[in-house]
């Protein structure tokens, strides 16, 4: 039998990082709250998570190294999942009440507001995950995931310059408007919604994670 996969839940003060962990643990994995570079640099996976205001964010991000440890990472095709705000901060830019604030630049795309009758966007939802999807293997096309936000990426753009290289795949979801609920990108993947508050759900999405660990 082998040894379970280490998993660190980056802590840089922003995110559900105990819900996580008890996520993460619950399917198996050998998990480990910290903010420490080695331990975040030399795990199995990486988790990113993240709360609150997209600028907040980033700034706690970069004060813990953390936007060097992604990076150094995923140059070395080692695993990184982000989760809400945490996927947020991977692509380009946010705009949080009318202030842009650069984020990781690792998908191009702006973080705006949700255009919908009802934000936050806050509870159950479907999404359309594509063909080919690892995360979202076993799971069936009504499942439900848990969703709290009010900011979303609305539009998708990414050129990729080489037939070799196989594009990200993305998931949709619709709350008054189509936005991007989830991407897988080699080693790098991250969801718009909790897995860790989606139930069994939320447990197979990151069974399938941690199976490409």
């Amino acid at each position: 039998m082998s040894a379970p996969k280490k998993v660190v839940v980056f802590d840089y003060g922003f995110g559900n990082v105990r819900s996580a962990e008890r996520a993460l643990a619950h399917v198996g994995a050998d998990v480990e709250i910290t903010g420490d570079y080695d331990k975040a640099m030399n795990a199995d996976g990486l988790l990113v998570p993240g709360v609150g205001a997209f600028a907040a964010c980033m700034q706690g991000l970069r004060s813990a190294r953390g936007d060097w440890i992604v990076e150094r990472r995923l140059s070395g095709g080692r695993p990184v999942m982000g989760i809400c705000v945490g996927m947020q901060i991977l692509f380009e830019r946010g705009i949080e009440h009318g202030v842009e604030t650069d984020g990781l630049d690792e998908w191009p795309g702006t973080v705006e507001p949700l255009k919908a009758p009802v934000v936050p966007h806050m509870g159950w939802n479907t999404v359309e995950p594509p063909e080919g999807t690892r995360l979202f293997a076993g799971l069936d096309a009504d499942t439900r995931y848990y969703f709290v936000h009010s900011y979303a990426v609305r539009e998708w753009n990414f050129v990729v310059g080489s037939d070799v290289i196989r594009p990200p795949l993305v998931t949709w979801a619709t709350h008054g408007e189509p936005f991007v609920a989830a991407v897988e990108n080699g080693p790098l993947c991250a969801t718009q919604f909790h897995p860790e508050k989606s139930g069994d759900a939320g447990a197979q999405l990151l069974t399938n994670w941690i199976e490409t660990l």
